[in-house]
């Protein structure tokens, strides 16, 4: 699942894929955001991201990357 968290003031965002759900990741950032508590995600190689919700801009919530192969996706 790719993920991109902007966040307000940095003009670069947070980008990464993760092995959580779509619905998992939804279901946390909502509830962080709600209970202005700290986003606290982990990419697929383990690392940690943690943003505080209230400097969260926005998130998109992308579906699983599908590699194209041959000139059939042109």
């Amino acid at each position: 699942m790719d993920i991109e968290l902007g966040i307000r003031n940095v003009a670069r965002a947070v980008t990464f894929s993760t092995d959580q759900s779509a619905d998992e990741v939804d279901e946390l950032i909502g509830k962080a955001v709600a209970e202005h508590q700290t986003i606290n995600l982990t990419d697929d190689k383990g690392r940690r991201i943690v943003v505080p919700a209230d400097a969260l801009g926005y998130a998109i919530i992308g579906s699983e990357t599908k590699h194209a192969v041959g000139f059939g996706a042109l």
